[in-house]
Protein backbone atom coordinates (compact mmCIF):
# COMPACT_ATOMS: atom_id res chain seq x y z
CA UNK A 1 0.00 0.00 0.00
CA UNK A 2 2.93 2.55 1.00
CA UNK A 3 4.98 1.60 -2.44
CA UNK A 4 1.72 2.45 -4.59
CA UNK A 5 0.71 5.94 -2.23
CA UNK A 6 4.76 6.72 -3.16
CA UNK A 7 4.32 5.97 -6.75
CA UNK A 8 1.02 8.32 -7.40
CA UNK A 9 3.02 11.22 -5.64
CA UNK A 10 6.03 10.86 -8.17
CA UNK A 11 3.64 10.81 -10.95
CA UNK A 12 1.89 14.22 -9.87
CA UNK A 13 5.38 15.78 -8.58
CA UNK A 14 6.54 14.82 -12.61
CA UNK A 15 4.16 16.89 -14.11
CA UNK A 16 4.67 20.19 -12.01
CA UNK A 17 7.63 20.40 -12.31
CA UNK A 18 7.85 20.08 -16.63
CA UNK A 19 5.01 22.68 -16.47
CA UNK A 20 7.49 25.00 -14.14
CA UNK A 21 10.39 24.31 -16.96
CA UNK A 22 8.39 25.33 -19.80
CA UNK A 23 7.78 28.59 -18.31
CA UNK A 24 9.23 31.56 -20.59
CA UNK A 25 11.45 34.03 -17.86
CA UNK A 26 11.22 36.61 -20.89
CA UNK A 27 7.52 36.91 -20.46
CA UNK A 28 7.56 38.00 -17.18
CA UNK A 29 10.33 41.06 -18.17
CA UNK A 30 7.65 41.59 -20.89
CA UNK A 31 4.74 42.31 -18.59
CA UNK A 32 6.95 44.51 -16.55
CA UNK A 33 5.90 48.33 -17.61
CA UNK A 34 8.99 51.09 -18.83
CA UNK A 35 10.54 52.94 -16.31
CA UNK A 36 10.11 56.49 -16.75
CA UNK A 37 12.93 59.09 -18.04
CA UNK A 38 12.88 62.83 -18.13
CA UNK A 39 13.23 63.81 -21.70
CA UNK A 40 13.35 66.95 -23.35
CA UNK A 41 12.81 68.18 -27.24
CA UNK A 42 15.10 69.73 -29.18
CA UNK A 43 14.21 73.20 -30.69
CA UNK A 44 16.56 75.51 -32.63
CA UNK A 45 16.45 78.60 -30.38
CA UNK A 46 18.52 81.93 -30.68
CA UNK A 47 21.67 82.40 -27.38
CA UNK A 48 24.15 84.69 -26.55
CA UNK A 49 27.59 82.99 -26.51
CA UNK A 50 30.56 84.19 -24.60
CA UNK A 51 33.95 83.90 -26.37
CA UNK A 52 36.62 85.12 -24.43
CA UNK A 53 40.22 85.64 -25.95
CA UNK A 54 43.64 85.91 -23.58
CA UNK A 55 44.75 90.11 -23.19
CA UNK A 56 47.33 91.92 -22.29
CA UNK A 57 46.98 95.38 -20.78
CA UNK A 58 48.62 98.32 -21.72
CA UNK A 59 47.95 102.49 -20.58
CA UNK A 60 46.62 104.35 -23.36
CA UNK A 61 50.23 105.87 -23.09
CA UNK A 62 53.49 104.70 -22.05
CA UNK A 63 55.97 107.38 -21.72
CA UNK A 64 59.83 106.12 -21.07
CA UNK A 65 61.25 109.19 -19.16
CA UNK A 66 65.06 109.37 -19.97
CA UNK A 67 67.30 112.17 -19.48
CA UNK A 68 68.45 114.87 -22.45
CA UNK A 69 71.92 115.80 -20.34
CA UNK A 70 74.54 113.96 -18.66
CA UNK A 71 74.78 114.34 -14.62
CA UNK A 72 74.52 112.58 -11.24
CA UNK A 73 70.76 111.86 -10.41
CA UNK A 74 70.54 114.90 -7.82
CA UNK A 75 67.08 114.41 -6.02
CA UNK A 76 64.41 111.70 -6.44
CA UNK A 77 60.69 113.56 -5.91
CA UNK A 78 58.72 110.58 -7.05
CA UNK A 79 57.85 107.17 -5.25
CA UNK A 80 57.15 103.92 -7.87
CA UNK A 81 53.58 103.26 -7.60
CA UNK A 82 52.36 107.28 -7.50
CA UNK A 83 50.09 108.86 -9.19
CA UNK A 84 51.61 112.18 -10.92
CA UNK A 85 50.03 115.27 -12.92
CA UNK A 86 51.36 116.36 -15.99
CA UNK A 87 53.93 118.72 -15.57
CA UNK A 88 55.32 117.50 -11.79
CA UNK A 89 58.68 117.62 -11.15
CA UNK A 90 60.31 113.78 -11.18
CA UNK A 91 64.16 114.56 -11.18
CA UNK A 92 66.84 116.70 -10.48
CA UNK A 93 70.48 116.56 -12.45
CA UNK A 94 73.40 117.79 -11.19
CA UNK A 95 75.33 119.28 -13.67
CA UNK A 96 77.45 122.01 -13.48
CA UNK A 97 78.67 122.19 -16.64
CA UNK A 98 75.68 123.40 -18.54
CA UNK A 99 75.07 126.74 -16.03
CA UNK A 100 79.15 127.36 -16.87
CA UNK A 101 77.95 127.02 -20.39
CA UNK A 102 75.66 129.90 -19.66
CA UNK A 103 78.07 132.53 -17.71
CA UNK A 104 80.55 131.61 -20.61
CA UNK A 105 77.48 131.92 -23.65
CA UNK A 106 76.34 135.55 -21.59
CA UNK A 107 80.13 136.52 -21.39
CA UNK A 108 80.57 135.39 -25.57
CA UNK A 109 77.26 138.07 -26.12
CA UNK A 110 78.43 140.56 -24.33
CA UNK A 111 81.66 140.65 -26.50
CA UNK A 112 79.99 140.06 -30.19
CA UNK A 113 77.40 142.70 -29.26
CA UNK A 114 80.82 145.13 -29.04
CA UNK A 115 82.26 143.77 -31.72
CA UNK A 116 78.75 144.34 -34.01
CA UNK A 117 78.87 147.91 -32.40
CA UNK A 118 82.18 148.83 -32.97
CA UNK A 119 81.64 147.48 -36.82
CA UNK A 120 78.09 149.40 -37.22
CA UNK A 121 80.36 152.80 -36.19
CA UNK A 122 83.22 151.63 -38.76
CA UNK A 123 80.10 151.61 -41.59
CA UNK A 124 78.58 155.26 -40.36
CA UNK A 125 82.48 156.63 -40.39
CA UNK A 126 83.19 155.58 -43.65
CA UNK A 127 79.78 156.08 -45.62
CA UNK A 128 80.06 160.07 -45.59
CA UNK A 129 83.48 159.45 -46.93
CA UNK A 130 83.12 157.71 -49.39
CA UNK A 131 80.19 160.05 -51.00
CA UNK A 132 82.33 162.74 -50.81
CA UNK A 133 84.59 160.30 -53.00
CA UNK A 134 87.83 160.82 -49.98
CA UNK A 135 87.67 156.62 -50.16
CA UNK A 136 86.89 154.05 -52.36
CA UNK A 137 83.52 152.28 -52.88
CA UNK A 138 85.93 148.97 -51.83
CA UNK A 139 86.41 150.14 -47.99
CA UNK A 140 82.56 151.20 -48.08
CA UNK A 141 81.28 147.49 -49.23
CA UNK A 142 84.41 145.83 -46.86
CA UNK A 143 83.22 147.42 -43.86
CA UNK A 144 79.53 146.47 -44.21
CA UNK A 145 80.10 143.29 -44.90
CA UNK A 146 82.25 143.26 -41.33
CA UNK A 147 79.45 144.02 -39.71
CA UNK A 148 77.40 141.49 -41.32
CA UNK A 149 80.11 138.98 -39.69
CA UNK A 150 79.71 140.88 -36.47
CA UNK A 151 75.96 140.36 -36.74
CA UNK A 152 75.95 136.96 -37.40
CA UNK A 153 78.87 135.89 -34.70
CA UNK A 154 76.26 137.64 -32.16
CA UNK A 155 73.17 135.89 -33.25
CA UNK A 156 75.22 132.41 -33.27
CA UNK A 157 76.56 133.33 -29.52
CA UNK A 158 72.87 134.08 -28.86
CA UNK A 159 71.79 130.38 -29.44
CA UNK A 160 74.26 129.39 -27.59
CA UNK A 161 72.72 130.85 -24.87
CA UNK A 162 69.92 129.46 -25.56
CA UNK A 163 70.64 125.49 -26.27
CA UNK A 164 72.74 126.50 -23.00
CA UNK A 165 69.51 127.48 -20.70
CA UNK A 166 67.36 124.45 -22.47
CA UNK A 167 70.27 121.92 -20.94
CA UNK A 168 70.20 123.85 -17.84
CA UNK A 169 66.15 123.24 -17.93
CA UNK A 170 66.69 119.52 -19.06
CA UNK A 171 68.50 118.91 -15.23
CA UNK A 172 64.91 119.35 -13.98
CA UNK A 173 62.82 116.55 -15.28
CA UNK A 174 58.80 116.68 -15.09
CA UNK A 175 56.19 114.59 -16.13
CA UNK A 176 54.79 114.69 -20.00
CA UNK A 177 51.08 113.61 -18.80
CA UNK A 178 48.81 112.26 -15.82
CA UNK A 179 49.57 108.88 -14.83
CA UNK A 180 51.17 106.13 -12.65
CA UNK A 181 55.15 106.02 -11.98
CA UNK A 182 56.45 102.70 -12.55
CA UNK A 183 60.30 101.06 -11.75
CA UNK A 184 62.74 103.37 -10.99
CA UNK A 185 66.03 101.45 -11.52
CA UNK A 186 68.50 104.42 -11.24
CA UNK A 187 68.95 105.65 -7.27
CA UNK A 188 70.47 109.25 -5.62
CA UNK A 189 73.99 110.00 -7.20
CA UNK A 190 74.11 107.20 -10.11
CA UNK A 191 75.42 108.96 -13.33
CA UNK A 192 72.76 109.17 -16.17
CA UNK A 193 72.79 110.11 -20.00
CA UNK A 194 70.52 110.07 -22.71
CA UNK A 195 72.81 106.89 -24.20
CA UNK A 196 71.37 104.99 -20.42
CA UNK A 197 70.50 101.15 -21.50
CA UNK A 198 67.54 102.19 -18.96
CA UNK A 199 64.60 104.52 -18.77
CA UNK A 200 65.08 106.83 -15.32
CA UNK A 201 61.29 105.46 -14.70
CA UNK A 202 58.23 105.00 -16.99
CA UNK A 203 54.74 107.70 -16.69
CA UNK A 204 51.54 105.17 -17.72
CA UNK A 205 48.53 106.96 -18.56
CA UNK A 206 46.36 104.41 -17.18
CA UNK A 207 42.58 106.89 -17.19
CA UNK A 208 41.88 104.61 -20.53
CA UNK A 209 43.11 101.27 -20.64
CA UNK A 210 43.86 99.14 -24.01
CA UNK A 211 43.84 95.77 -24.08
CA UNK A 212 45.16 94.01 -26.85
CA UNK A 213 44.42 90.06 -27.73
CA UNK A 214 44.12 88.21 -31.43
CA UNK A 215 41.86 86.65 -33.38
CA UNK A 216 42.75 83.37 -35.78
CA UNK A 217 41.99 83.71 -39.06
CA UNK A 218 38.09 81.73 -39.17
CA UNK A 219 37.63 84.11 -36.27
CA UNK A 220 38.15 87.11 -38.29
CA UNK A 221 36.31 86.37 -41.56
CA UNK A 222 33.52 84.73 -39.15
CA UNK A 223 33.57 88.33 -37.69
CA UNK A 224 33.21 90.04 -41.29
CA UNK A 225 30.34 87.92 -42.53
CA UNK A 226 28.50 88.11 -39.29
CA UNK A 227 28.21 91.58 -39.01
CA UNK A 228 26.83 94.18 -40.40
CA UNK A 229 28.20 97.01 -42.65
CA UNK A 230 30.50 97.71 -45.89
CA UNK A 231 33.46 99.15 -44.25
CA UNK A 232 35.57 97.64 -40.84
CA UNK A 233 34.63 100.92 -39.09
CA UNK A 234 31.13 100.06 -39.23
CA UNK A 235 31.05 96.56 -38.69
CA UNK A 236 33.37 97.39 -35.23
CA UNK A 237 30.34 99.98 -34.33
CA UNK A 238 28.04 96.82 -34.40
CA UNK A 239 29.89 94.70 -31.83
CA UNK A 240 28.18 95.06 -28.67
CA UNK A 241 30.03 96.49 -25.27
CA UNK A 242 32.58 93.92 -24.16
CA UNK A 243 33.48 92.74 -20.93
CA UNK A 244 36.99 92.29 -18.99
CA UNK A 245 37.64 89.20 -16.46
CA UNK A 246 40.42 89.79 -14.24
CA UNK A 247 43.11 87.72 -13.15
CA UNK A 248 40.95 86.92 -9.98
CA UNK A 249 38.01 85.58 -12.57
CA UNK A 250 35.82 88.53 -11.37
CA UNK A 251 34.76 90.77 -13.63
CA UNK A 252 35.75 94.30 -14.53
CA UNK A 253 32.67 96.32 -13.59
CA UNK A 254 32.88 98.69 -16.53
CA UNK A 255 32.81 97.60 -19.99
CA UNK A 256 34.69 98.09 -22.97
CA UNK A 257 34.29 98.44 -26.76
CA UNK A 258 36.41 97.11 -29.66
CA UNK A 259 38.07 99.75 -31.73
CA UNK A 260 40.07 98.42 -34.27
CA UNK A 261 41.38 95.20 -36.16
CA UNK A 262 44.89 94.87 -37.46
CA UNK A 263 45.41 95.20 -41.02
CA UNK A 264 48.07 92.07 -41.66
CA UNK A 265 47.93 88.60 -40.59
CA UNK A 266 50.71 87.17 -38.78
CA UNK A 267 52.13 84.57 -40.84
CA UNK A 268 54.18 82.31 -38.43
CA UNK A 269 50.78 82.43 -36.05
CA UNK A 270 47.72 82.55 -38.27
CA UNK A 271 46.60 85.61 -36.19
CA UNK A 272 45.47 89.05 -36.25
CA UNK A 273 45.63 91.70 -33.51
CA UNK A 274 42.70 93.21 -31.85
CA UNK A 275 42.45 95.92 -29.73
CA UNK A 276 39.60 97.01 -27.17
CA UNK A 277 39.65 100.23 -24.86
CA UNK A 278 37.90 100.28 -20.83
CA UNK A 279 38.04 103.53 -18.89
CA UNK A 280 39.88 103.41 -15.43
CA UNK A 281 38.26 106.13 -13.35
CA UNK A 282 39.56 104.23 -10.45
CA UNK A 283 43.11 103.41 -11.71
CA UNK A 284 42.35 99.42 -10.68
CA UNK A 285 44.05 97.96 -13.94
CA UNK A 286 47.77 98.84 -14.41
CA UNK A 287 49.56 98.32 -17.57
CA UNK A 288 51.06 94.88 -18.09
CA UNK A 289 48.22 93.17 -15.87
CA UNK A 290 45.99 90.36 -17.93
CA UNK A 291 42.77 88.94 -18.55
CA UNK A 292 40.61 88.07 -20.48
CA UNK A 293 38.28 89.81 -23.38
CA UNK A 294 34.72 88.32 -23.17
CA UNK A 295 32.71 88.95 -26.19
CA UNK A 296 28.97 88.22 -26.63
CA UNK A 297 28.02 86.73 -29.67
CA UNK A 298 24.20 86.04 -31.06
CA UNK A 299 23.76 82.51 -32.15
CA UNK A 300 20.21 81.96 -34.40
CA UNK A 301 18.62 78.52 -34.44
CA UNK A 302 21.21 77.11 -32.54
CA UNK A 303 21.14 73.43 -31.40
CA UNK A 304 21.26 73.65 -27.27
CA UNK A 305 21.15 71.33 -25.18
CA UNK A 306 21.80 70.62 -21.08
CA UNK A 307 25.55 69.29 -19.61
CA UNK A 308 23.65 66.51 -18.05
CA UNK A 309 22.44 65.01 -20.63
CA UNK A 310 25.62 63.99 -22.43
CA UNK A 311 28.22 61.26 -21.49
CA UNK A 312 31.63 60.87 -22.63
CA UNK A 313 32.66 57.56 -23.51
CA UNK A 314 36.39 57.23 -25.23
CA UNK A 315 36.78 60.60 -25.23
CA UNK A 316 33.82 61.26 -27.13
CA UNK A 317 30.24 63.14 -26.18
CA UNK A 318 26.92 61.30 -26.72
CA UNK A 319 23.59 61.83 -26.02
CA UNK A 320 20.52 59.09 -25.70
CA UNK A 321 17.81 60.31 -28.09
CA UNK A 322 13.79 58.35 -27.86
CA UNK A 323 12.81 56.70 -30.97
CA UNK A 324 9.10 56.65 -31.80
CA UNK A 325 8.45 53.06 -29.94
CA UNK A 326 10.29 53.91 -27.26
CA UNK A 327 13.49 52.45 -27.18
CA UNK A 328 16.47 54.31 -26.97
CA UNK A 329 19.87 54.79 -29.04
CA UNK A 330 23.02 57.00 -28.11
CA UNK A 331 24.09 59.63 -30.65
CA UNK A 332 27.70 61.14 -30.81
CA UNK A 333 27.60 64.93 -30.66
CA UNK A 334 30.47 67.78 -31.45
CA UNK A 335 29.98 70.15 -28.71
CA UNK A 336 31.00 73.86 -30.46
CA UNK A 337 31.11 75.88 -26.98
CA UNK A 338 29.08 76.37 -23.93
CA UNK A 339 26.59 78.90 -23.04
CA UNK A 340 26.54 81.65 -20.25
CA UNK A 341 23.60 79.66 -18.52
CA UNK A 342 25.75 75.62 -18.79
CA UNK A 343 24.01 74.43 -22.20
CA UNK A 344 25.94 73.15 -24.47
CA UNK A 345 26.43 74.18 -28.07
CA UNK A 346 25.86 71.07 -30.13
CA UNK A 347 27.70 71.68 -33.65
CA UNK A 348 27.12 68.43 -35.21
CA UNK A 349 24.59 65.32 -34.42
CA UNK A 350 21.46 66.99 -33.25
CA UNK A 351 19.07 69.04 -35.63
CA UNK A 352 16.28 69.34 -34.13
CA UNK A 353 13.19 67.53 -32.78
CA UNK A 354 15.14 64.80 -31.15
CA UNK A 355 13.96 63.73 -27.68
CA UNK A 356 16.96 63.75 -25.41
CA UNK A 357 17.11 61.92 -22.24
CA UNK A 358 18.32 64.52 -19.70
CA UNK A 359 18.51 61.89 -16.08
CA UNK A 360 19.42 58.58 -15.34
CA UNK A 361 21.67 57.87 -17.57
CA UNK A 362 24.40 55.44 -16.00
CA UNK A 363 21.63 53.43 -15.88
CA UNK A 364 20.76 53.74 -20.15
CA UNK A 365 21.54 50.91 -22.30
CA UNK A 366 21.08 51.40 -26.69
CA UNK A 367 17.96 49.41 -27.26
CA UNK A 368 16.29 49.65 -24.00
CA UNK A 369 12.53 50.67 -23.71
CA UNK A 370 11.56 53.23 -21.97
CA UNK A 371 8.79 55.78 -20.60
CA UNK A 372 9.36 59.53 -21.90
CA UNK A 373 8.28 62.12 -19.70
CA UNK A 374 8.79 65.67 -21.13
CA UNK A 375 10.17 67.84 -18.85
CA UNK A 376 10.76 71.70 -18.63
CA UNK A 377 14.99 72.88 -17.18
CA UNK A 378 15.31 76.18 -15.96
CA UNK A 379 18.67 77.39 -16.46
CA UNK A 380 20.62 80.11 -14.50
CA UNK A 381 23.17 82.29 -15.66
CA UNK A 382 26.60 81.18 -14.11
Amino acid sequence: MKKILFRTAIFIAVPIILSSCNTNPTQAVATEKPQEYPVITIRPESAVLHIDYPARLEGRQNIEIRPKVDGFIDKIYIEEGAVVRKGQLLFSIHAPQYEQEVKTATAAIKSAEAEVNLARMQVEKTRPLEKEGIISSYELKSAEYTLHAREAALAQTRASLANAKNNVGYTRITSPVDGVIGLIPYKTGSLVSSTSPQALTTVSDIGEMIAYFSWDEKQYLDFTYNHDGSKLGTKLKSIPPVQLILANKREYPLKGQIESVGGLINTSTGSIPVRASFQNPARLLRTGASGLVRIPTQLKEAILIPAKATFELQEKTFVYTVKKDGTIQSIEIQIQSTTPDGRYVVGKGLTGGEKVVTEGLPTLKDGMRIRPMETNITYHVE
